[in-house]
């Protein structure tokens, strides 16, 4: 589990981004909105869009900032040494973000390529009494990892929600029993801010 730096717990944050995260490609759409300091990494970011966006942090991803990217820093045997990947452990928001209304990317599971659109919605002061990160709005079900993609989960809610189709109990067993699209657990996510980011 991912903790931002120690540092960063004990100063004030200097400001508060509220973020829109919206999920591209998927209609109608998923999208969160949180509340960040701006002195978390983009590290810190990453762990705070798989939280909200309740992926299970088991792919790769990348965030493309203005025509660079950045990402984990990975030994070359591991097959991705030509990608040209900026260290997001050492990029704090607040050098990246210049106001209100800048958007960015960020790519989870190179495989199933789910883009994600990263909007700066509004640039606030810290309010003493709230603990960050914290989601303020969470609008639809995410796809469960290795779904296949957007046009793989269409496929999946046309098998999960058919009990005549011949996969439907499978797949109903594969996430975990039941799914539906359009629950986002907005208590849950927060719930698991304060276990994880403390």
């Amino acid at each position: 589990m991912f903790i931002p730096c120690l540092k960063c717990q004990l100063e004030k944050p200097q400001s508060i981004y509220q973020l829109k995260i919206t999920l591209r490609g998927i209609r109608p759409p998923i999208w969160r909105r949180v509340q960040v300091s701006s002195d978390y990494t983009l590290a810190d970011l990453h762990q705070v869009i798989q939280v909200s966006m309740d992926w299970g942090d088991c792919h790769l991803h990348s965030f493309n900032i203005q025509g660079e990217e950045y990402g984990m820093p990975m030994d070359d045997d591991f097959g991705f040494g030509d990608m040209e990947m900026n260290d997001e452990t050492r990029v704090k928001l607040s050098k990246i973000i210049p106001g209100e209304k800048f958007k960015f990317s960020y790519l989870y599971d190179f495989g199933d390529s789910w883009e994600h659109e990263i909007l700066v919605e509004k640039v606030l002061p810290p309010d003493p009494d709230v603990k960050y990160p914290i989601c303020i709005k969470a609008t639809r079900a995410c796809p469960p990892d290795d779904s296949g993609g957007p046009w793989g989960y269409q496929d999946f809610l046309e098998v999960v929600q058919n009990k005549n189709h011949p996969d439907h109990e499978e797949m109903l067993d594969w996430v975990g029993g039941s799914f539906d699209p359009e629950e986002a657990n907005l208590d849950e996510i927060n719930a698991q801010f304060k276990r994880g980011f403390k």
